[in-house]
């Protein structure tokens, strides 16, 4: 298997991609499957599954493609969703909220385990079953219960603060949805979700097809 540090980006981003698609097709008792089929469903092409594949070793069969069973729990311990990662959530407001309690994750293999916020008028209350704690107690909850994942939902003018809070506290991955790009010291990971940008990305694709 690859050195995960030597996994070009493009290829990492897609393996969830893969992940999704063969658990769907285990759902229709399918039992394997070739590249040119996982491809297109996905809008790639077989080579650049197989090239993709290839990154962590051989999965496939000549003649038969790839098992879908034991391909989708090898893509699960490459991306290390094969154990449960704590995760704490930074901004208790709607979009927190609804993260808070996407019943999803923890079928995914995360479990928010902590709530903070700066609002006094939210701190106490609960969201998801969690007591939202004040963003001073992230120093001390993070290292005590070894939450290496974070979701910071806040707005931009606080964000690249509270992500320095995190990393200080020892989080090491950030899924960002505040539209800024943040700057963390090598070796942390940050993933960005802009609802915005990604709503102009549909905008130009929608007017391209209708022009």
């Amino acid at each position: 298997m690859g050195d995960r540090l030597k996994i070009p980006k493009p290829t990492a981003r897609r393996l969830s991609l893969y992940l999704r698609e063969l658990e769907a097709l285990k759902e229709t008792n399918l039992i394997s499957v070739n590249s040119g089929q996982l491809g297109k469903a996905l809008g790639l092409t077989g080579a650049q599954v197989r090239k993709d594949f290839a990154t962590f070793g051989t999965f496939g069969r000549p003649g038969v493609g790839y098992i879908i069973e034991p391909l989708c729990e090898q893509l699960r311990q490459i991306m290390g969703t094969d154990r449960t990662w704590d995760v704490a959530v930074v901004g208790a407001g709607k979009i927190g909220q609804a993260i808070s309690g996407y019943p999803r994750f923890i079928d995914r293999g995360f479990n928010v385990v902590a709530v903070f916020d700066n609002n006094p008028n939210i701190i106490g209350s609960e969201v998801a079953n969690h007591t939202v704690r004040p963003v001073a107690d992230m120093t001390r909850i993070i290292p005590l219960r070894n939450i290496k994942l974070a979701i910071l939902s806040v707005p931009v003018d606080v964000s690249q603060e509270l992500a320095d809070r995190l990393v200080a506290s020892g989080i090491t991955g950030i899924l960002n949805f505040a539209p800024v790009r943040l700057q963390v010291p090598e070796g942390v990971g940050v993933s960005s979700v802009d609802f915005s940008r990604s709503l102009e990305q549909l905008a130009f694709e929608t007017s391209i097809n209708f022009s």
